[in-house]
């Protein structure tokens, strides 16, 4: 006589689990801690993947070669960046039709504050820290990719461009208020 197989039981974690099995072939992501929309008590947190494919500034995260802060930093200096950008903008089908001439929109007072802020950006990372940030923040591209547009090839180099990118994010950090300055020895003793 043929042994009968017993069933396992099912879980009811697994019933629940919410995360994705099937991925895109190129995708690149990383696993992050995030509040649960559907929770039933405020705090909690599940883990979900968030794509790090097209965002150095996640992929830096997510390789905890930056800080909160300096992630933080990135992300207001990026949002920033589209709240004052005004440009190709789409057709509004809403809006009425007049002989094809389009008014611009006057700029609001966000995108004015925005403006001011990335002024303020600009003037305390410098040229080459402001075109350092751009390229990386905006453009999106790697530490090669900077050194190639430069003509500076070599792996020194693209160390570098690291290092003061990060110095950047330290400062941008400082800017929008997510760190607080340090204070060597010195300074705190002369008080």
């Amino acid at each position: 006589m043929a042994r009968l197989k017993r069933r396992k039981l099912h879980h009811a974690e697994k019933i629940h689990d919410r995360r994705s099995r099937d991925l895109p072939r190129n995708a690149e992501v990383a696993a992050i801690e995030v509040d649960d929309p559907l929770a039933l008590e405020p705090g909690e947190k599940i883990v979900t993947l968030r794509s790090i494919r097209n965002d150095p500034l996640a992929r830096l995260h997510s390789h905890h070669q930056i800080d909160e802060a300096q992630y933080r930093g990135g992300r207001a200096f990026q949002h920033d960046w589209e709240r004052a950008e005004r440009g190709p903008q789409a057709v509004d089908p809403t809006r009425e039709h007049v002989d094809g001439a389009q008014r611009r929109e006057p700029i609001t007072e966000s995108q004015r504050q925005a403006v001011l802020r990335l002024n303020r950006v600009e003037r305390e990372l410098g040229a080459d820290g402001s075109a350092l940030v751009h390229d990386v923040l905006v453009q999106g591209l790697t530490m090669e990719q900077i050194g190639q547009r430069r003509g500076l090839h070599s792996q020194r180099w693209r160390d570098y461009f690291a290092r003061r990118f990060q110095e950047c994010l330290d400062r941008l950090a400082l800017i929008y208020g997510f760190a607080t300055e340090r204070r060597s020895g010195k300074d705190s003793s002369r008080s």
